[in-house]
């Protein structure tokens, strides 16, 4: 039934839905999903990846040389970087991070997932994680993955964000309130 298959709209979602059936076809759902989180951390931690990704002014063949060099050096292989130099053969390698993104999405629909984007103060310990990921699936009735980041700027608590609902219990935004109400009480 059509109403029951993943959908993810845009170009980036049609690269990732045609990547995510080609996946399940291969039986290699996870390894693909692995790869690819591993090239977008890569992007998101080197600032010359991701002018090579972004920018325009990089021909299809020098982006394609220096991703092969990056997958081979960070074992990237298989269904994740035929794809990944399929999309740098056609000059869309400006959206692959919104690819991983909807192929990510794709996934956790297929598996049954939901994924929370938590914002903290300083990194979690393991026991707290796990914590953290039984109370949102008690909440959501799903299994949730953690996407994790670290912010000092929250200066304590933390910022949850599953599917639309979001809870704020940052130190910050708690100090804003009060800062508003003894603003207005003048």
């Amino acid at each position: 039934m059509a109403g029951e298959e993943p959908f993810v709209s845009g170009m980036a979602g049609r690269y990732a839905t045609a990547l995510f059936e080609l996946a399940r076809e291969a039986n290699a759902i996870d390894a693909v999903k692995a790869d690819l989180q591993r090239f977008d951390a890569l992007v998101a931690e080197s600032p010359d990846l991701t002018r090579l990704v972004r920018s325009p002014v990089f021909s299809a063949d020098e982006q394609l040389q220096a991703l092969t060099a990056v997958l081979d050096r960070a074992g990237i292989g298989g269904l994740a970087a035929q794809f990944l130099m399929a999309v740098t053969k056609n000059r869309r390698l400006f959206a692959a991070r919104d690819m991983v993104r909807g192929f990510g999405e794709l996934v956790a629909q297929h598996k049954g997932e939901a994924t929370a984007e938590v914002t903290v103060a300083e990194a979690l310990k393991d026991d707290h994680i796990a914590a953290l990921r039984n109370a949102l699936k008690a909440v959501s009735g799903k299994e949730v993955d953690l996407n994790i980041k670290v912010d000092p700027a929250i200066i304590g608590g933390l910022v949850v964000k599953l599917g639309s609902r979001m809870v704020d219990s940052s130190l910050r935004t708690k100090l804003n309130s009060i800062k508003h109400a003894m603003k207005e009480a003048r």
